[in-house]
Order: structure tokens, then C-alpha cells, then sequence
């Protein structure tokens, strides 16, 4: 499996928070382990140091006690009761250097705790005692007890009326400063355990308080693509100010553009229609073949007019910043307009919406697409039109448009959204009602589809954008 594909998108994609934790949690794990380290090194040499500082002493008793007698050491009677008992884990010897430059133990000069072994003296270490004489060399070797490490500190001493170098040493059983040290890192560890855990959480606060003004921005920056307002208005951070102050010039640029946009649509409108019309009226006042083909041919191109200058309109506005429309309040409108319309034939619209739902878009626009879809219903109805309204998500809503009429045939369904297609002439209007109805709907990036509606007739089921409330 690929763990790269199983990850979500929204994982993989670039985030400065999660950049900055990660950065954050990165030099403070390295320092704590650093810290942690240094620590655990610094007790261990500190304990060390006073385990030789007590093994120091047993070697400067050892040496001030000690006498040459016949040319022979002779070492003093020491009370230390632990190099007394067998295997103690305290231990002394007195070593004689040969010729040879080793070192072997003085018959009898060991302390009784040894119990007829000895303290091993490596060549090297006799080395760098010669190197050194009256420091003391320290260095771990096995004790007389099976698995038992000892510490041992070794001293080059001459005596006078001694003709070779004699050296002393003490040892004494490493293991309990060996257990103290590892309980000190167990600690220390656990210690900065929950200290990364605190760090982790105040880091993560951190950054989210220091993100703030970003998440406002970008929620403001929401709201005037939804039309909730029209500026970026929030006092920001000297860093982000000028990145605010762009955004609002781009908002008014852009509203600049769609306004010149509308003039311009609306002049080209003004500049068609007028030679549209008298060309309509002349052909009327002049009847015969020649007029009859001006009017169709007049007509044909009045209604590609109206046709791209409503898609243009609809193109500029949601380039604009957005523009909210209350639905409920369209549909009200609308209803009592359509009733008054059919009064004769009776129909009655039942509408519903909530109060807050709102539509992404001119009040023009919505009205076009809500009010040919349902006097489209009103034409058709025996006497009922039913209108809902609700939203489908965050980003948008859905409109229903039935009536209890015939309905449609669904092999028939695509022709009423061509433009101009009447599938009954004896009914009035010129065919262009769901025609308009799915052009704004798609110039809006919505869409509309036809169904069959449980109340018998034709169903129209608009998903259009909605605004936030």
C-alpha cells in the first residue's frame, strides 16, 4: 500500500502551523536530549569522583602506615571493617614493580576481603602510573566476586631503603554507583518526558495564538467572497497589514472591473435594442413577404441579445464580490406576484424557506431564475405549485419547483431547455422560460435538472450557490 496516497490530501499539503510545531518540537526535543545527556554524564562523573576521593583515602592511609622493615614493606593494620570481611567489595593491595617493568602483588600485602585473590594490574596501566609517579591512576576492572566490576585507583610510590617502586591501590565494588546512575537518567528521562509534553502543548498553543490573526484574515477574506461584507476591516499585525491593505485593492479593483463590465453590457443593450425595434416596427407598418422575414429573422436576433447579454450580466456579478439574496423573501414576493398573475385559473403556491438561507447573487438574477421556473409551474398546474427551498451544504442550496400538471415526457425533457422550444403552441409565452432558468443557473456554476413530481406534474430541481447567513 502506499502510504503516501493512503494519507489524506489535506496531511500532505503544506501548513505553516504544522511547519512551525514541527520546527519548534525539532530544537527542543534536540536540546532536551542534549540537556538530558550532559546531565547524566555530569552525576556520573561527580559520583565517580567522590568514589575515588574515598578510595584516595584508603590509599594515603596505606601509604602513611606503611614502614620498610629488613627492606621489606611492611603495611599497617587498618580498622576499615569492610576490607576486613571476605569479599566485601572494598579491597587494597600493595604491588611490587620488576625489573621487567610489571607489577605483581607483595605476598601478604592484600587486605583479607580480597580472599586469596588479587586486583589485576594491565601493563598499561603500570605505564602510565611510571609516567605519573605520586598521581593517582584510576581505571575498572573484574573483582574477586564473579560478574563483579570494580573501580581501582593505583598510586607509584618509592620508599627510601626500598630499592624498586611500590604501588598502592584501592578498590571497591562499582555497581551501586553503576545503579545509581542509571535511576538518575530513569528519572531524568521521565522528568523531561513530561517536560516535552508540556513544551509540546505550550508550543502548539503558541502557535495557534500567533496564527490567530492569519485564521481571522482568511475568515474575513470569506466573508467578502460571500458577501457578508465588503472590505477586509480587522487592525492586523504590522506584518500582515500590508498583505490586508493589497486584498482590499484587489476587492476594489475588481468591483471597478465588474461595474465598467455592467456599463458596458448595459450600453451594448441600449445600442442593439434601439435599431432592433424600429427595424420590428417598420417591418409591421410595411406588410408582405419582405416584413415577414425582417420580423422573424428581427425577432431571432432580439432574442440572442437578451440571450448573451444575460449571460455576460450573470458572468460579471460573480466576478464581483459576492451578493447575498434572501430567498424567502424573493419567493414571497414572487408568489403573490404569480397568484395574482393566474387569478383566474386559480392557482396557489405553497412555498417554504428558511429565514436564514441565501442565495450567492443578485436579487435580478435570482428572481429571473425562481420566477420563470415557477410561472413556468403556474402555466402548466391544474391549480397547485409547490416551491421549497433549503440548503444542501455550506457552499449550496437546493430550489424545487413542482406542479400538479401533465408533466413532461422524460425523451422530451431536453428540448424545453433549448431556446425558443414551445412543445405545445396553443399555450402562451414564447418558450424561453427554462431556457433562461438553466443559463443563469450555469453562468451561477449551478445546474438544473427535470423530474417527475409526486404531485403529478414536472419537477425542477435547481442546485444554485448559497451564502453564508
Amino acid at each position: 500500500m502506499n502510504l503516501g496516497r493512503a494519507l489524506p490530501a489535506a496531511l500532505r499539503r503544506p501548513s505553516l502551523a504544522r511547519r512551525l510545531v514541527l520546527l519548534a518540537l525539532g530544537w527542543s526535543f534536540a536540546a532536551l536530549v542534549i540537556v538530558a545527556v550532559v546531565l547524566a554524564l555530569l552525576f556520573q562523573q561527580a559520583s565517580l569522583r567522590r568514589f575515588d576521593a574515598s578510595l584516595s583515602d584508603l590509599i594515603d592511609n596505606l601509604i602513611a602506615g606503611s614502614t620498610i622493615e629488613n627492606g621489606q614493606v611492611v603495611a599497617p593494620a587498618l580498622t576499615d571493617p569492610r576490607a576486613l570481611r571476605a569479599l566485601s567489595g572494598r579491597y587494597w593491595q600493595i604491588a611490587q614493580v620488576l625489573p621487567d617493568g610489571s607489577a605483581r602483588p607483595i605476598e601478604g600485602l592484600t587486605s583479607r576481603s580480597l580472599f586469596d585473590s588479587e586486583l589485576a594490574l594491565p601493563p598499561d596501566v603500570v605505564s602510565r602510573l611510571q609516567a605519573v609517579p605520586g598521581q593517582p591512576v584510576a581505571y575498572d576492572s573484574e573483582g574477586p566476586q564473579p560478574g563483579e566490576r570494580v573501580r581501582v585507583l593505583a598510586r607509584w610510590t618509592t620508599f627510601y631503603g626500598h630499592e624498586r617502586p611500590v604501588i598502592f591501590m584501592a578498590a571497591e565494588d562499582r555497581r551501586p554507583i553503576d545503579r545509581d546512575v542509571r535511576n538518575f537518567m530513569a528519572t531524568t528521562a521521565a522528568a523531561f518526558a513530561l517536560l516535552s509534553a508540556g513544551l509540546i502543548g505550550a508550543i502548539v498553543i503558541q502557535v495557534r495564538v500567533g496564527l490567530r490573526p492569519v485564521y481571522r484574515l482568511r475568515r474575513e477574506v470569506a466573508d467578502v467572497r460571500r458577501g457578508k461584507a465588503e472590505r477586509v476591516k480587522g487592525d492586523y499585525p504590522t506584518e500582515l497589514q500590508p498583505l490586508t491593505e493589497e486584498l482590499n485593492a484587489l476587492v476594489q479593483h475588481n468591483a471597478e472591473t465588474v461595474e465598467r463590465q455592467r456599463t458596458h453590457v448595459g450600453n451594448l443593450a441600449h445600442a442593439l435594442k434601439t435599431p432592433i425595434s424600429v427595424m420590428m416596427t417598420e417591418a409591421e407598418q410595411r406588410p408582405g413577404a419582405l416584413a415577414e422575414v425582417v420580423t422573424r429573422q428581427t425577432e431571432a436576433m432580439r432574442q440572442q441579445v437578451d440571450h448573451h447579454l444575460r449571460r455576460a450580466r450573470a458572468a460579471a456579478r460573480t466576478q464581483g464580490p459576492g451578493e447575498r439574496t434572501d430567498v424567502s423573501e424573493v419567493l414571497d414576493e414572487l408568489a403573490r406576484t404569480l397568484e395574482r398573475i393566474f387569478r383566474d385559473k386559480g392557482v396557489q403556491i405553497d412555498w417554504d424557506a428558511p429565514d436564514d438561507l441565501f442565495f450567492l447573487g443578485e436579487r435580478q438574477d435570482f428572481m429571473e431564475i425562481a420566477g420563470n421556473g415557477m410561472e413556468n409551474a403556474g402555466k402548466w398546474c391544474k391549480g397547485k405549485v409547490r416551491v421549497r427551498a433549503a440548503p444542501q451544504d455550506d457552499e449550496r442550496l437546493i430550489l424545487t419547483i413542482e406542479d400538479d400538471g401533465p408533466g413532461l415526457p422524460p425523451d422530451r425533457r431536453e428540448e424545453v431547455l433549448k431556446r425558443g422550444m414551445r412543445l405545445d403552441e396553443s399555450a402562451p409565452g414564447s418558450g424561453l422560460g427554462l431556457s433562461i432558468v438553466d443559463e443563469l443557473a450555469r453562468a451561477y456554476r449551478g445546474s438544473l435538472a427535470l423530474g417527475d413530481s409526486p404531485m403529478g406534474g414536472l419537477m425542477l430541481t435547481l442546485t444554485l450557490p448559497r451564502a453564508a447567513a
